[in-house]
Formats: C-alpha cells, structure tokens, sequence
C-alpha cells in the first residue's frame, strides 16, 4: 500500500500508511520509493540502545476528530494516547535485563543500577503535554470495558491495526477500535495480533556528542463511533482522573492553551466545588 501524504487540521504534514504497522527501515523504503525525505528518519549513525519491551496499560487524553481523510466516509474517532509511567519503565528494565543476563545472582540485580531512564525521554514518558495543560488519564482495559458496554451490546470490541503514520519527528502506531456492527467498513484491516506487544515503542535517542535527535514512537488508540454515541463516566470518576501538565515540547500547536496551576485549580473547583485532591 502507498504512501499517503496530507496536512492535518493542526497544519502538520504527515505520511499515511493505512492497515499496516510498518517498522522503521520498511517505512523508510516506502518513502525513498516514492521520492520523500525526512531528515530525522533517514539517519545511518544512530548510536546504539537498548531495545526493551513495553507493555502499556494506560491510556491518556481523549479528543474527538471527524472526518479524517484517511477513514471511511464520515468516520467519527475517539483517539488516545498510550502512556509509559515510572512503572512500566522498571518492568521493561526488569525484562530485558532477564532476557540478556539470565544467570546474574541476586545480590548483582540489587546492584543494578537504573539505566533506562536515560534513553526514554520521548513525550510518552513525560508528565507534561503537547496539547493543553488539562489531562484525563485511564487504565486501557476500563475504556475497552466502557466501549463495549455502550457499543458493542455484550460482544467483545475488535482490534484492528489502523495505520502508520509518519510527521517530523514522531512515527504513531494507532490502532482502531470498533463494534461488530461496523465490521463491513474494516474488512481490509488486519486484527491486531494478541497480545498486542511492540518491541521498538516511543523512545527518543539523543547523540550527547553530536546533539542530534531521531524520530520517536507512539502508539494511539482510535475508539470508532458515530454521531451520537459517546464514552460516559461519572463526573467523579473523571475528577479521580483528572491531573494537570505543564507544557512539554515540542508543541503540537500553537492554538493549544496552557495555564498556571492556579489558574487551573480555580476553574477545576468551579466544576467540583468540593472535590479537595490536589491536580497533580
């Protein structure tokens, strides 16, 4: 499938390839096939670093977007972000340090000291956000457990592999999520293996000698839905989930509002006057 190139409603220019997860080197052939560059993607010197395997269960954000081009007529997606926390990254230490070293005794893993940290400093390992200074953040399996009460009437939802895509700096993995109602509308889409593991998720490698930066990954989750259907949660439930993010970079866009902390507790009280937690 080729490569399909379009502007975003943010301004940004990105590659498409849809119903495929492409790794890096096949999706730097596909461009260079039909005559694109990135300069971020088409490196040879990238320095070596470790190759851990994720597992992310938490999901984060939620904005809607209608009418992608990339989708079935009238698509309506419901998209969010997977997010790598403190504890998924001693996990995935943990992991790999099995995997290379499978014979070290007890007393060398308590001296091990913490390395990953080091080479994951993409967004999806930060605390602050691209998009705003607000964000709801869930467990994955609630919003598949929500998503299936309120749309998919008993049956399981199905995963499919959505597409990948390629912007400046960042190559997103986005799978999509749907009712069995719409299975005729995906029916070119491969489903997402199970369970759905990545071994090259979201990092960013700096090169400390020459301060050159490589493309990072992402893996976004797209809930299908239609005109009038919409996730629901209790108003505290999503007060539980809500937190505040100072501003990371880089910045999606310049359209995207951030506040200062006071500024955001102020108007957070206004809509739960007494729900006292603190935003962080």
């Amino acid at each position: 499938m080729d490569v399909v190139v379009c502007k975003k409603h943010r301004g940004h220019q990105e590659f498409a390839v849809q119903a495929q997860h492409l790794k890096l080197s096949d999706l730097g052939l596909r461009l260079k096939a039909q005559g694109f560059h990135n300069n971020y993607l088409f490196k040879d010197n990238i320095p070596e670093y470790p190759r851990p395997e994720f597992r992310p269960s938490i999901a984060k954000g939620g904005f809607r977007a209608r009418d992608r081009e990339e989708g079935p007529e009238g698509l309506d997606m419901l998209w969010w972000s997977l997010s790598l926390g403190a504890e998924e990254m001693a996990s995935a230490e943990q992991r790999l340090l099995q995997a290379r070293y499978p014979d070290r005794t007890e007393e060398q893993a308590r001296e091990q000291t913490s390395f990953l940290q080091r080479f994951a400093t993409s967004p999806a390992f930060l605390d602050t956000s691209r998009l705003g200074s607000y964000r709801f953040t869930f467990p994955l399996d609630e919003l598949l457990k929500r998503y299936r009460e309120r749309l998919c009437v008993g049956h399981e939802p199905i995963l499919h592999v959505n597409e990948t895509v390629l912007y400046k700096q960042e190559v997103m993995y986005s799978v999509l999520v749907h009712s069995h109602f719409n299975n005729d509308l995906f029916e070119n889409f491969k489903l997402v293996p199970k369970p759905y593991q990545n071994q090259d998720v979201t990092h960013l490698i700096p090169d400390p000698q020459k301060h050159q930066f490589y493309v990072w990954d992402n893996i976004a989750v797209a809930f299908q839905m239609d005109d009038s259907q919409m996730l629901t949660f209790d108003m505290y439930n999503l007060r539980d989930h809500l937190r505040f993010c100072e501003p990371g970079q880089p910045q999606i866009s310049p359209d995207c509002e951030f506040t200062t902390y006071d500024e955001a507790k102020e108007m957070v009280d206004c809509y739960w006057p007494y729900y006292h937690t603190p935003l962080y």
